[in-house]
């Protein structure tokens, strides 16, 4: 008769899973925990003792596999988040060709691929796009799951998995097979299907310098924080210079890594390696693609706060402009006291308070802490010039810095560039999803250029985060307004889109 886990023993099974697969779970899972360690347990006819001792010394491939199936999230399909295929399409593959032009080879990696949806979209979306055949092209697909990767290596599915495939692809590319779709062999056979645990620092699979391309969505957003820099990094490794890496949606290379650049094209954020370790980032708002409701509606009378935050940036001061050298830094400088400073802006006496920080020791110019003040104190100053000049040379130090993009947007704005403007808050947004103002001046600037819509599902999730949105941040990024007042300027603008509508 199979013993009962204690609570103990479920929670060295948890350690143990972060350590195996990498996957975090929280306490609230922890009694699904221990219904799946008690079927482990009647399967292998062991001890809770013995069982988790062996997983955390060394489990066998077999009883990996066996808890991959029993604790990962399988949900996917056909062309999820199609954005994507198409910046693969027109933008990697055009650019991976062209550095690969002599060896003609292409490599591209499904890691998580589930039951295989994801690999074969790249390869329709390659042979849709690259006829010719010189090219060698390899599409390798891995996961720790057995069972998905049985099912992608039969390639039938359902309707469901087709729910986001045109038509004119189904058509050309599957069979029916019942009430099955069958995909056509020639793209079968395109993709290489393996049985690999991405905790694992697996040299085979992570060759360096070896893909052109990296699709790894849905996945490390499943992985304890150590387990996913620790993923990362050997995706990095494993990167061709200046290849790209796809995430899903819902994650952001924020905290995992600095060794890529951000890009958005196609409505969709992306990844490519830095071909140097020491490159600056690209100036970002020039690679962004423009909002297509932006331009389609004249502006539209501003007589809410909207011209009073503006108005806030406004305000009249002066900094002397001593050059500051940009190269990146790669080391972080030491801890500064900024508390005056933040006191100052508080009270917005916003002179004295860039005085101070220019008072600081040189060497503060390269903190992204002093760096990011400076910039929101420029812009609160109306020098929006030096603000984004500042924000800037964070970015140079640190590409996936929200504030930074966040002062780009509000430097754009100043200057009536509501496209820039709007591109640089949803970097802001994707960056940091729990960031409450870029929603709020993206909110605005949608519903002043008529996408009504649009605008209430931003100002609708500026007023959830308002309300948990810790006071120091609102102190540097609230333009002076309080808590109370943002999310008033919120329901303000929310009614005037419902009456618009």
């Amino acid at each position: 008769m199979t013993t009962t886990a204690d609570p103990a023993t479920v929670e060295r099974f948890r350690t143990a899973i972060v350590r195996v697969l990498g996957l975090t779970f929280e306490d609230a899972k922890l009694g699904f925990l221990s219904e799946v360690l008690q079927r482990r347990l009647e399967a292998t006819r062991a001890t809770p003792q013995t069982y988790v001792a062996g997983l955390e010394v060394q489990p066998s491939r077999a009883e990996v596999g066996c808890l991959a199936e029993a604790l990962t999230v399988n949900e996917t399909y056909f062309f999820r988040n199609n954005d994507q295929f198409r910046a693969f399409a027109e933008v990697v593959l055009p650019e991976r060709m062209r550095v690969n032009a002599a060896s003609r080879r292409l490599r591209f990696l499904s890691a998580g691929c589930s039951s295989g949806e994801e690999a074969y979209s790249l390869a329709i979306t390659m042979r849709s796009v690259l006829a010719d055949p010189s090219w060698q092209i390899s599409i390798r697909a891995v996961d720790a799951n057995p069972a998905v990767l049985k099912k992608a290596v039969a390639a039938r599915y359902s309707s469901w998995s087709l729910r986001d495939t045109p038509a004119e692809v189904q058509q050309r590319w599957f069979r029916l097979q019942g009430r099955d779709a069958v995909l056509d062999e020639s793209v079968r056979t395109a993709v290489v299907f393996e049985e690999r645990n991405l905790a694992v620092d697996d040299f085979e699979l992570w060759q360096p310098d070896y893909y052109d391309a990296i699709f790894c969505r849905n996945a490390l957003m499943y992985f304890s924080p150590a387990s996913a820099r620790q993923a990362m990094g050997r995706m990095t490794r494993s990167l061709s210079r200046g290849g790209f890496l796809f995430l899903g949606h819902a994650e952001t290379m924020r905290g995992l890594s600095n060794d890529f650049h951000l890009r958005h094209t196609h409505d969709t954020f992306y990844y490519q390696r830095r071909e140097d370790a020491d490159d600056a980032p690209i100036d970002l708002d020039i690679s962004l693609l423009p909002i297509s409701s932006l331009p389609l509606a004249p502006p539209i009378a501003d007589d809410s706060w909207v011209g009073a935050i503006g108005r806030a940036t406004d305000r009249v001061t002066a900094l002397s402009q001593r050059p500051v050298d940009t190269a990146p830094a790669r080391t972080r400088a030491p801890t500064w006291n900024l508390g005056l400073a933040l006191d100052l802006l508080q009270r917005e006496r916003f002179a004295e308070a860039l005085t101070h920080i220019e008072r600081l020791p040189p060497e503060s110019g390269s903190d992204p802490d002093v760096l990011l003040l400076q910039a929101v104190l420029l812009a609160h100053s109306g020098q929006s010039r030096l603000a984004g000049e500042t924000a800037l040379r964070l970015l140079a130090i640190d590409e996936m810095n929200a504030g930074a993009n966040y002062v780009m947007a509000l430097c754009f704005e100043s200057a009536d560039d509501r496209i820039a403007a709007a591109n640089h808050y949803r970097v802001a947004v994707y960056l940091d999803p729990t960031f409450a103002m870029p929603r709020v001046h993206l909110g605005l600037l949608l519903r002043r250029a008529g996408d009504f819509a649009a605008a209430r599902r931003e100002l609708e999730q500026a007023l959830v985060l308002l309300e948990r949105e810790e006071s120091s941040r609102l102190l540097l990024f609230g333009s002076g307004f309080t808590r109370d007042a943002l999310m008033a300027l919120c329901q303000s603008e929310l009614e005037r889109c419902a009456a618009r509508s």
